[in-house]
């Protein structure tokens, strides 16, 4: 895993295609921002797991998950 340090409005490139922004830090929570092409899947990991256990259990997903699943914001680059 590489560990990262940055600021407030530092970008992290991965690849060509994909532009991770921290966009706020307040309190112990970090907020980023992810560029990415549309049809790259971005889900917060415990949104996946939450998924895979309902899946394993009732066999589909929960009604809602979708609207529990993270928004991907386009901003420039």
């Amino acid at each position: 895993m590489l560990v990262l340090s940055r600021k407030v409005g530092e970008k992290i490139l991965i690849g060509d295609e994909i532009v991770v922004t921290v966009v706020r830090v307040a309190q112990g929570v970090v907020r980023i921002g992810v560029d990415a092409p549309g049809d790259l899947p971005i889900v917060r990991e415990e949104i996946q797991i939450e998924s895979s256990d309902n899946l394993s259990v009732g066999g589909k997903k929960s009604q809602n998950h979708a609207d529990r699943t993270t928004s991907v914001v386009n901003s420039p680059r």
